[in-house]
């Protein structure tokens, strides 16, 4: 059966504007500001769903959706490194940030891998009835979903950009989807 997936990113915070790895993060007042300007411009169709982080829950919440949080939609595991500017990382751990770069299955940090955060998001998707889905999620659960909606190799999410509040739709089922991208959430 089909299902049209939307994707929101969250708006901005703080530790996205100083490169660092979220953690607890709420919005700032301009994150904040230009959510609830493009507040009732999304389809209420389907039921709303969140990833469980502060980030995208007040998201969900200033753009009016009363949206459901979902753990399988929990933000990428960095384990120690959450709440860590990625250049202090890089200063202090250089081969553990290259073998994270270069090396799919590496967890350096401790916690979750990019081979497991995609196989966590595969899982998810083919998860989805068909019928409509709107998900506030974090731009890293985004890239993985275009890389798996793609067949890319996991290579290719270092070299995805998804800026805040803007939508990622998919339409299709499990084994065949359709992508349309970067589509921005606009008042009016």
């Amino acid at each position: 059966m089909t299902v049209r997936v939307t994707l929101v990113s969250p708006a901005m915070t703080s530790a996205l504007r100083e490169a660092r790895f979220e953690g607890e993060v709420s919005l700032d007042e301009q994150g904040l500001t230009a959510a609830r300007a493009v507040a009732g411009t999304l389809s209420r169709a389907g039921r709303p769903l969140t990833g469980p982080s502060l980030r995208c829950r007040e998201t969900a919440d200033a753009l009016g959706l009363a949206a459901e949080p979902v753990a399988a939609l929990a933000d990428w595991d960095v384990g120690r490194w959450r709440g860590r500017r990625l250049a202090e990382i890089t200063g202090t751990e250089p081969e553990a940030v290259s073998a994270w770069l270069a090396d799919p299955s590496a967890a350096p940090h401790g916690g979750e891998s990019l081979t497991a955060l995609c196989e966590r998001v595969a899982r998810w998707l083919a998860s989805l009835p068909g019928g409509q889905v709107l998900a506030v999620v974090e731009p890293a659960l985004i890239r993985v979903v275009v890389v798996h909606a793609l067949a890319l190799p996991p290579e290719t999410f270092w070299r995805l950009d998804v800026p805040p509040l803007a939508l990622t739709e998919l339409t299709g089922r499990s084994e065949r989807w359709n992508l349309r991208c970067g589509s921005p959430l606009t008042a009016g």
